[in-house]
C-alpha cells in the first residue's frame, strides 16, 4: 500500500487501517477486561499435575503418599470389629454379614467413588471441598464476593478440558445457580461445613488412632494409656514443620511395613482358622444380617463405617501428590491389604467370637506380637498425618475465597509446590487433640464422633461432584442419576446410624464444625460487605486527572504501592490519603492482591496493569493474581517482578495509544475477525512484535526501529521511541529511589440503623478475628521500615 493510499480515506484499506489504529483506544475500557489478551497455553507443573509427571516422579509420589494419606484408613482394622460388635457376637453368621458390609463399603466408597470418580473432579490437581467449590465458581458466577473478571477465564490454569457439546441442561443449571442468591448461599454453607468437618477429622483421627494402638500394651491401665497417647501426639505435631515431603518419606517405609504385616497376618488367619469366611463376598449375607438383627444391625453400621475413615484424605491431600500416584498406591497396595486384614480377623473371630473386644492384637501369631505392636503404634502416629496434612491443604484453599482469617502458610517443598504447613492451625489442632484425648479417654466415644464427621464430608462431596457432573463435565443424565442415587443412599444410611449415637460423643464434630463455620462465615460476610463498600465509594478517574494538575500536591521520590482488595477501580482509601497528606510518590501503583479460584497462576500471567489517565500522572492500577497454592514472594523479588512487568506494560501502552499495536478482543470470534481483517493492513499485531511476554508486548531497543508485520516493515516514529524511553527511565529512577508501601487500615463497623445481629457480627465477632489473626502487612511480609498505614472507617 502506498503512502497516498494511506492518506486517502476512500482507499480500499483505509477504513480498515484507521479502524485498527483506533481499536485499542475504543476497546480499552476501564475494567481490565481487555488486559489479559492472549496467554500461553502451558499449564503450571506441580505435584497435582498427574498428566505431566514422569513415571519416576509418579512412583516416588506414590511411595510418599503411603506415609501421608493411608495411615488413617490403614489403622482402621485396629478398632472396626470392636466398634461394630459393642455387645458381643450373637450369631456366628453375623461375622459374615459384617465382613460383607466391610468389603462392599470399601469397594464402593474408597475404590469406585473416590479413586476412580471423585479424584478426577480436582482443581488442576488439587482436591478437597474447597477445590470442588473453586471449580464450580470458575464455571459459574456463584462466588459471593463479586471480584471475578473476564480476563481471569483466559488464565491457562483456569481452563480444563471439557466435553465440546454445550448441552442445554448444563446452561439451564448454570443460569439458575447464577440467578439464585439462595443457591449461592447454600453452596457456600455446604462448602464451609465440609471444610469444617475435614478440619474436625484432623482432630479426631490422631486421637482414635493413637489411643487404639497404645491400648495394645498389656498390663497398662486406661489413664496411663491416655498420658502416653498425649505425649505421642505432642511429638507428632512438633514434627509437622518439617513438611509433607520429609514426613512422607520418613513415614512411608513404616506404613508399607504395616500393610505388609496386616495382609500377611490376615492371610495366615484365613488359612489357619476358617477359609469359609470368603463366602462374605456374596452380598446376600448382608440381607440376612439385617433380617436377623433388625434395629441392632442398623445401629452397628456406626462401627462398620469406620473401615473407610481417612478416605476423604485421599482427596484432600491430592495436591501434595498427583492423581495417578494415589490411584497406584491405593489399588496396588492399600486395597488388597485391607481386604486380607478384615477377612483374616473375621476368620479368627469364627473360632474365637469372645475375643471381639481386642480382635486385632489377639489374632496376631505369638512371635509377631511385639514387632506388630511397634509397627502398629508407628502406623497409628502416621495415621494422624493424613488428616493433619489435609487440614493444612484445605485451610490454605479457603484463604483464597476470603473464608478464613489470615494465617501464615509455609510452602515446605521446592519440588512439590502443593505441600504446605500452617503453624497457627498446627498448634490449634494439637491443643484440641490433647483436650479430646484427655476428655474422652476411650476409642468408643471418639469413634461415635468420628463417624459423623466422616460421613458428613462424604455426603457433601457427593452433592458437589453431582453438580460438577451436571454442568461442567456434562455427563449423561443416567450416569449422574446412578452416581447420585447409589452413593447418596449408602451414605445417608450410614449417617442415620452414626447420628443415633449423637449424645454418646457424636455431638463433638458438629459442635466443632459449628464453631469453625461461625468463624469462616463471619469473616467471609464481613469481607464481602467491605468489598461492596469499596465498590460503591471508589474514586472517579476525573479526580486523578485533576490531581495531576494540582500544584498543592507534592510528588515524592520513589514508587508508592497502595494496597487494596478492590480490583475494579480506584479505592476510597486513596482519596482519604491524599486529602490528609497532600503528597504522592512520583510513581503510584494501586495494587490489588487477588486470589483466583485455581491452584496456580503462572508467573507470566500474574500481573495485570491499567494506566490511570492522564499518562503524565504516572498512576497505575495493578491486579496481582495468585492461586490458592501460590506463595507470595519476598518483598525484593515482588518489587523486581512488578517493576519489570510495569515497564513491559508501558511499552505496550505507548504502541496501543499510537495505533501501532491493536488491543485484541477477548472473545475468540472477535479475535479471529480482527486477525483476518488486519492481515492486509500496515499495522503490527501483538504476534508480530518481538519478545511477546506477560500478556503484553515487549519491544527491545534493538528491534524498536523496525517491526515486521508479515512481509512488510513498519517504521516507528522517533518521537514514540523517545516517549517510551523517557517513561522507562522515569520508572527506573523511581525504583532506585525506593519502593514504599501504603496499606489501608480500615476499621469496619455496622451502620447505626443496622440490625442487632449485623452489629454483633461486624462490630464484635469480625473485629475480634481481625485483631487476633495476622494483619495484611504480616501476610505480605512487607518491610516495616517502608510501610505507611492509612486509617479509615468503613460503615457497612
Amino acid at each position: 500500500m502506498s503512502m497516498a493510499d494511506q492518506d486517502d480515506p476512500m482507499a480500499p484499506n483505509a477504513g480498515s487501517t484507521n479502524r485498527k489504529a483506533s481499536w485499542g483506544r475504543l476497546r480499552r475500557v476501564d475494567s481490565f477486561n481487555m488486559e489479559a489478551g492472549n496467554v500461553s497455553s502451558k499449564h503450571a507443573t506441580h505435584g497435582g499435575s498427574s498428566h505431566q509427571a514422569s513415571w519416576r516422579t509418579t512412583l516416588s509420589l506414590a511411595f510418599q503418599s503411603m506415609g501421608v494419606i493411608y495411615g488413617d484408613i490403614g489403622t482402621s482394622p485396629l478398632y472396626v470389629y470392636a466398634s461394630t460388635f459393642t455387645h458381643g457376637i450373637q450369631h456366628k453368621d453375623d461375622i459374615l454379614g459384617v465382613l460383607s458390609l466391610i468389603i462392599y463399603t470399601i469397594v464402593l466408597v474408597p475404590m469406585i467413588k473416590y479413586v476412580f470418580l471423585v479424584l478426577r473432579a480436582n482443581d488442576n490437581g488439587d482436591g478437597g471441598t474447597f477445590a470442588l467449590y473453586s471449580l464450580i465458581c470458575r464455571y459459574a458466577n456463584v462466588s459471593l464476593i463479586p471480584n471475578n473478571q473476564p480476563e481471569d477465564a483466559q488464565l491457562s490454569n483456569y481452563r480444563l478440558q471439557t466435553p465440546s457439546a454445550h448441552l442445554r441442561r448444563a446452561q439451564k443449571i448454570k443460569e439458575k445457580l447464577e440467578k439464585s442468591r439462595s443457591a449461592k448461599v447454600v453452596l457456600f454453607l455446604a462448602t464451609i461445613l465440609g471444610t469444617s468437618m475435614v478440619i474436625g477429622d484432623g482432630v479426631l483421627t490422631p486421637c482414635i488412632s493413637v489411643l487404639s494402638a497404645v491400648s495394645g500394651i498389656k498390663g497398662v491401665n486406661q489413664d496411663t494409656s491416655v498420658y502416653i497417647s498425649i505425649a505421642i501426639l505432642i511429638v507428632l505435631f512438633c514434627v509437622q514443620r518439617l513438611g509433607t515431603d520429609r514426613v512422607g518419606s520418613t513415614f512411608a517405609p513404616a506404613i508399607c511395613l504395616w500393610f505388609l504385616f496386616i495382609s500377611g497376618i490376615g492371610a495366615y488367619n484365613l488359612f489357619k482358622y476358617e477359609p469359609g469366611v470368603l463366602r462374605a463376598f456374596n452380598p446376600m449375607y448382608i440381607m440376612r444380617y439385617f433380617r436377623r438383627n433388625g434395629h441392632a444391625a442398623w445401629v452397628s453400621l456406626g462401627g462398620v463405617v469406620l473401615c473407610i475413615t481417612g478416605t476423604e484424605a485421599m482427596f484432600a491431600d491430592l495436591g501434595h501428590f498427583n492423581l495417578l500416584a494415589v490411584q497406584i498406591s491405593f489399588s496396588g497396595i492399600v486395597f488388597p491389604a485391607l481386604l486380607f486384614a478384615y477377612i483374616g480377623q473375621a476368620s479368627y473371630l469364627s473360632k474365637f467370637p469372645d475375643h471381639v473386644k481386642n480382635t486385632f492384637y489377639d489374632s496376631i501369631p505369638g512371635p509377631l506380637y511385639w514387632p506388630t505392636f511397634v509397627v502398629a503404634n508407628a502406623a497409628a502416629i502416621i495415621a494422624s498425618q493424613a488428616m493433619i496434612s489435609g487440614a493444612f491443604a484445605i485451610v490454605s484453599q479457603s484463604l483464597s475465597q476470603s473464608c478464613f482469617p489470615r494465617v501464615k502458610v509455609v510452602h515446605t517443598s521446592s519440588k512439590y509446590e502443593g505441600q504446605v504447613y500452617i503453624p497457627d492451625i498446627n498448634y490449634i489442632l494439637m491443643i484440641a487433640c490433647i483436650v479430646v484425648t484427655y476428655g474422652f479417654k476411650s476409642t468408643e466415644k471418639i469413634g461415635n464422633a468420628y463417624g459423623i464427621a466422616v460421613v458428613s464430608v462424604m455426603l457433601i462431596t457427593t452433592s458437589l461432584v453431582t453438580l460438577i457432573m451436571l454442568f461442567i463435565w456434562k455427563t449423561k443424565i443416567w450416569w449422574i442419576c446412578l452416581f447420585f442415587l447409589l452413593f447418596m443412599s449408602v451414605e445417608l444410611v450410614y449417617l442415620s446410624s452414626v447420628l443415633y449415637k449423637f449424645s454418646q460423643g457424636g455431638y463433638l464434630p458438629l459442635a466443632f464444625s459449628l464453631v469453625l463455620m461461625a468463624v469462616m462465615g463471619t469473616w467471609h460476610y464481613a469481607q464481602q460487605q467491605r468489598y461492596m463498600f469499596e465498590m460503591r465509594n471508589k474514586v472517579s478517574s476525573v479526580y486523578v486527572r485533576d490531581l495531576a494538575k494540582n500544584a498543592d500536591v507534592t510528588r515524592l521520590p520513589g514508587i508508592g504501592l497502595l494496597y487494596s482488595e478492590l480490583v475494579q477501580g480506584i479505592p476510597p482509601i486513596f482519596l482519604h490519603f491524599v486529602s490528609n497528606v497532600p503528597s504522592i510518590h512520583s510513581v503510584v501503583v494501586m495494587v490489588s492482591i487477588k486470589a483466583i479460584p485455581i491452584s496456580y497462576v503462572t508467573l507470566d500471567e500474574r500481573f495485570l496493569f491499567r494506566q490511570v489517565e492522564p499518562r503524565e500522572s504516572h498512576v497505575y492500577r495493578c491486579v496481582v493474581r495468585y492461586g490458592y497454592k501460590d506463595a507470595i514472594e519476598e518483598p525484593h523479588e515482588f518489587e523486581r517482578q512488578l517493576v519489570h512487568n510495569l515497564k513491559d506494560f508501558i511499552r505496550h501502552e505507548h504502541f496501543i495509544h499510537d495505533g501501532l499495536v491493536e488491543n485484541e478482543p477477548t472473545h475468540e470470534d472477535e479475535h479471529e475477525n480482527a486477525r483476518k481483517s488486519t492481515s492486509s493492513a500496515v499495522v503490527p499485531t501483538v504476534e508480530s512484535i518481538p519478545e511477546h511476554h506477560n500478556n503484553t508486548t515487549r519491544i527491545s531497543s534493538s528491534s524498536i526501529q523496525s517491526i515486521s508485520s508479515g512481509s512488510r516493515n513498519v517504521n516507528i516514529p522517533p518521537a514514540l521511541i523517545q516517549g517510551v524511553e523517557e517513561d522507562m527511565k522515569f520508572v527506573d529512577k523511581a525504583m532506585e529511589q525506593g519502593v514504599f508501601y501504603l496499606i489501608g487500615e480500615a476499621e469496619v463497623v455496622a451502620k447505626k440503623d443496622s440490625s442487632l445481629l449485623k452489629k454483633i457480627i461486624i462490630n464484635y465477632a469480625y473485629t475480634f478475628l481481625r485483631k487476633n489473626f495476622r494483619h495484611g502487612g504480616k501476610v505480605l511480609a512487607i518491610p516495616q521500615t517502608r510501610l505507611l498505614k492509612v486509617g479509615m472507617t468503613y460503615e457497612i
